[in-house]
């Protein structure tokens, strides 16, 4: 075996399940259980809406949650993590369908899968944590609206026609302007409404699944004229390949790595939160998008719709108690079972009850607290996250990803460019070897950051931060932070609450009166200043550091580290 072959046979053996990942499983597998069927309940009215809102059927949804959820639940690279169809993809969707027709889909699918497999055997998934903050916010508020103005045709009774979302919603209003029939919309808000209200009265309690209910009974005893979504077959179809043509393969790659680049971003971004929202969770973001290949490479053979990790779903799962990878596996399992005994009433179902479904959903989307805190943060930040939303809703995700992606990289290298300067610092004299190996006996550090804390940087070493040993107070040293954006002063968040979850106490010193509008607009470490935790200098909270511990007094120290962003240094003498 040659080395090449080697090394991608461990590639690929380091990617593969293994029996660890089941271990959290035999712990509580009670809890997974439930979990699972909680997720299920939530995900069948979504897997619908969004089988129906891709232009494939409600079929084609329910196959890509069995099938995608199962795969990616055995294969991926997150414990709690929940897949299926979800509304970013299927705004990337409608015009392939339109360019290409279902088998297109379904052929994009495969080939997206195919790049998501080998992404991940490149190594590819670390990369993903520089995705700016504000391009994040700005696509997934551009998403919501998107997905909202998809659902006007539907939610109004009426057809509307347009290459582009909003010229489609805007013809079905004037449509429905000629010839207004009310039941429709009437039946849309009022599971809207009731999905939005229920989830602020009973937040454990799945509206989705009971308004549909409840709508599809009122349709049915009221004998009301709506559209519905037709007769499913009882059972998913045999796996085939059918739908891919040879010769359409090069006219298809670009779709498909769009595909693929959203597929990988929302996945890797849906398990960070699943992460964050968990205790001692941290996910292999490598395996992700292998696992997310091979759940698309599968989903198309039986008529499904790409498909990517769901931040909604995973997020009940989270919520449910979910514990390991058998709460997705059994979301899966329990749909399985709905569609091969109830498709005949899932049928049913109005097509403008799932539209009302997607409205409350795109609702939820965004986080309005999150996106008038960026606004606040700087003027780029507010710039981007802007222009990346329009792009999105005029005209699609991926360009809208690029664009803001470019932008931000232009703004930071220009703030990184106006902050380097040559500056005189006095040299430090003395060896202050005994004083540091005393600090770090009282179980006290000291880091100092130099240089940009923007997205390019922030995660490389801030979060290495997190991972110190044998601490019980951290200094984090501010002063010689020259920029930082709404990325580093989120990610300088996430390590303070990382390091706070582990019974470490964080100190800030020496901020920025410019850099602390910033932080101060985000809501980061807005505690500390509550609990008198940030300082002016450094001696000041080394004192206080020693004074939570009940160790007497002593001169202050010399810095313990420093942590330095090696790509963009600030040249000193």
């Amino acid at each position: 075996m040659t080395g090449a072959a080697r090394l991608l046979y461990a590639r690929v053996a380091g990617l593969l399940p293994s029996p660890a990942d089941w271990r959290p499983a035999r712990r509580s597998p009670g809890r997974d259980l439930i979990a699972g069927l909680t997720v299920a309940v939530v995900a069948l009215p979504l897997a619908l809406a969004f089988g129906v809102g891709s232009g494939l059927g409600a079929q084609a949804g329910l196959a890509t949650a069995v099938v995608a959820g199962a795969v990616a639940a055995v294969f991926g690279g997150s414990n709690l993590q929940v897949s299926g169809p979800t509304g970013a993809m299927t705004v990337v969707l409608v015009p392939i369908v339109h360019t290409h027709g279902p088998t297109g889909v379904l052929a994009v699918g495969l080939l997206a899968g195919i790049v998501l497999v080998a992404l991940g055997l490149a190594r590819v998934g670390r990369y993903a944590r520089y995705m700016p903050t504000p391009v994040i916010e700005g696509f997934t508020a551009g998403i919501a609206v998107v997905i909202a103005l998809q659902q006007v045709p539907a939610a109004l009774g009426v057809k509307g026609e347009g290459e582009r979302v909003w010229q489609a919603a805007g013809d079905a209003v004037a449509n429905f302007a000629r010839d207004p029939r009310p039941v429709p919309i009437v039946l849309a808000l009022v599971v809207a409404a009731a999905m939005l209200l229920g989830a602020r009265w009973r937040p454990a309690v799945p509206f989705s699944f009971l308004t549909v209910v409840a709508a599809t009974v009122v349709a049915e005893v009221a004998g009301l004229d709506v559209a519905r979504i037709g007769t499913l077959p009882a059972g998913l179809p045999a796996p085939s390949m059918g739908f891919l043509d040879v010769g359409a393969i090069t006219s298809l790659l670009p779709a498909a790595f769009a595909v693929a680049a959203l597929g990988a971003l929302e996945s890797l971004l849906c398990a960070s939160v699943a992460d964050g929202m968990s205790v001692g969770e941290r996910h292999d973001p490598d395996r992700e998008l292998f696992g997310q290949g091979l759940a698309n490479v599968v989903s198309p053979l039986f008529g499904g719709i790409p498909a990517t990790a769901a931040i909604a779903r995973t997020a009940v799962n989270v919520r449910s108690g979910a514990r390991s990878r058998l709460a997705a596996l059994t979301h899966a399992v329990v749909l399985a079972v709905i569609v091969f005994s109830a498709g005949g009433l899932v049928g049913r179902i109005p097509l403008a009850a799932l539209a009302g479904v997607l409205l409350a959903t795109t609702v939820r989307m965004v986080e309005v607290g999150s996106l008038r805190a960026i606004a606040r943060a700087t003027r780029g930040d507010a710039a981007v996250m802007v222009l990346t939303f329009a792009v999105t809703v005029v005209f699609d995700l991926v360009t809208a990803v690029a664009v803001g992606v470019g932008v931000a990289i232009v703004l930071a290298l220009r703030a990184v460019a106006r902050s380097a300067q040559i500056e005189q610092v006095p040299l430090e004299t003395g060896d202050h070897g005994d004083e540091e190996r005393r600090l770090l006996a009282e179980h006290i550090v000291a880091y100092r950051f130099d240089g940009p804390l923007f997205f390019g940087a922030a995660h490389r070493f801030l979060l290495e931060l997190s991972e110190v040993a044998d601490v019980r107070v951290v200094i984090l040293r501010m002063s010689r932070v020259s920029t930082i954006d709404a990325t580093g002063a989120g990610v300088l968040g996430d390590v303070i609450t990382r390091l706070e979850g582990r019974g470490i106490t964080v100190l800030l010193s020496g901020i920025r009166p410019g850099h602390d509008e910033v932080l101060s607009g985000l809501g980061v470490a807005d505690h500390l200043r509550r609990d008198g935790l940030v300082f002016p200098d450094t001696p000041a909270a080394i004192a206080h550091a020693r004074t939570l511990l009940g160790l007497p007094s002593a001169p202050p120290p010399a810095p313990v580290a420093t942590a330095r962003h090696p790509d963009v240094p600030v040249p000193t003498v």
